[in-house]
């Protein structure tokens, strides 16, 4: 019998697999100009399709989580990364839109394994007070995922078209497979149980504070995010008047984002292998950033060019060290026994801001005419998500489920 596989390998692979999760999800943006061009797409059609990914990817997650832990998260994350790397292969095929938006439905079902899974992996595989530092290289890999892509994907849709683009992609995200098929995941650290006797039931898990805090949070750091994401470039062309040349000072802005998770990752385990409280470093990280939001919104809005450009540095460099403590918090509370379906409710909670905020946003600036209201909304989203993990969340432990009621 083979030994089981390393931890630090399982985490490798695991933000390789997520890396590659958000290059494949954001082809579509990097492509779309010349996508729109060839299969005369309306803007309206386009519209429907960068958001379609995110119809199945919310309501998969739950079910996803289900999965991970009936029939493994090894073998479900496989089958996830294979779904969408078909996915990314075929629409470098697609001649009409209904293919197209069938492909990126195809693609949201197969990338809802994707947190989950991983979730489940590190509470099986890695101890409480080295999880920071694990997801602190998850996050690193999925939040540069966005700026390779969309600077190997340009390069590769200019100089080949935007159909070879996706099906090397599409292929890279297949070669993952083959490493992951000799990977052996082991017994769950600090001796915890993963019999599925032992674990409790959704009902179980729906019950707790400890999900609607974490879940809430969650939703309010991505509403910001993916409001800044999906609008920032627009917002700074069109309110502040940067030109395309000066836009690239901007990209470095978002480096912070995965350099801030890998070092907040490293420093939160240092910390709580101190002896730190781990409710004082997992939630104090969460208030920064969610004061730092809420005070980087409001700069965004009433300082001149150079005080919003830097209040988006800041910005980006306090998400990115929030990161790991989003999915470490609600691995440590589940446990082994429910990770995989406490982060597929979790994530899907959080997700829907990938949905509202850009569609909101949009909404309140042809209402407004002006970005004011947008970046209003999102401090007041975060002042929601500092209660939330402040007061809403309890304290930060591992629950004994075999303890609950049924």
């Amino acid at each position: 019998m083979r030994a089981p596989t390393a931890p630090t390998r399982i985490v490798l692979l695991v933000a390789v697999a997520l890396f590659i999760n958000y290059v494949d999800r954001g082809n579509l943006a990097t492509g779309a100009p010349l996508m729109q061009t060839e299969l005369r797409l309306s803007a309206s059609q386009l519209g429907v399709l960068l958001s379609a990914f995110y119809y199945t990817y919310v309501v998969a997650m739950a079910p996803a989580g289900w999965l991970a832990e009936r029939y493994g998260a090894h073998v479900v994350l496989a089958a996830g990364v294979a779904i969408w790397s078909i996915a990314t292969i075929l629409t470098g095929f697609v001649s009409s839109f209904g293919a197209l938006l069938a492909l990126r439905l195809l693609l949201g079902l197969g990338e809802s394994a994707g947190f989950p899974c991983a979730s489940k992996l590190l509470a099986q595989s890695i101890a409480p007070d080295r999880l920071g530092f694990a997801n602190g290289v998850i996050s690193f890999g999925y939040l540069l995922g966005p700026a390779v892509g969309t600077f190997f994907g340009g390069l590769l849709m200019e100089s080949y078209g935007w159909r070879p683009a996706f099906v090397v992609f599409g292929a890279i995200s297949i070669g993952w497979l083959l490493p992951w098929g000799k990977v052996i995941v082991g017994s769950a650290p600090e001796g915890r149980t993963l019999a599925a006797t032992a674990g409790p039931s959704l009902l179980q898990i729906l019950r707790q504070r400890a999900l609607w805090g974490a879940a809430i949070g969650l939703f309010s750091a991505n509403y910001s995010f993916y409001f800044v994401l999906a609008w920032m470039p627009f917002y700074l062309a069109k309110a502040r008047g940067f030109s395309a040349q000066t836009m690239g000072v901007i990209a470095l802005a978002y480096l912070l984002t995965p350099a801030g998770a890998l070092a907040s990752g490293w420093l939160t385990d240092r910390l709580l292998r101190s002896g730190w409280s781990i409710d004082l470093v997992y939630k104090g990280v969460m208030a920064a950033n969610h004061v730092s939001c809420i005070a980087c919104m409001v700069s965004m809005i009433v300082l001149p060019v150079d005080g919003a450009i830097a209040a988006l540095f800041v910005y980006e460099l306090m998400a990115g060290i929030a990161s790991p403590g989003l999915y470490a918090i609600p691995q440590i509370i589940a446990g082994p026994a429910a990770a995989g379906r406490w982060v597929g409710v979790h994530n899907c909670v959080g997700a829907l801001a990938g949905i509202l905020a850009p569609a909101i946003t949009g909404v309140l600036v042809d209402r407004t005419g002006q970005f004011s209201a947008s970046f209003a909304l999102a401090a007041v989203v975060s002042v929601v998500g500092l209660v939330a993990w402040l007061v809403v969340l309890p304290k930060i432990a591992a629950l004994r489920w075999s303890e609950l009621a049924p």
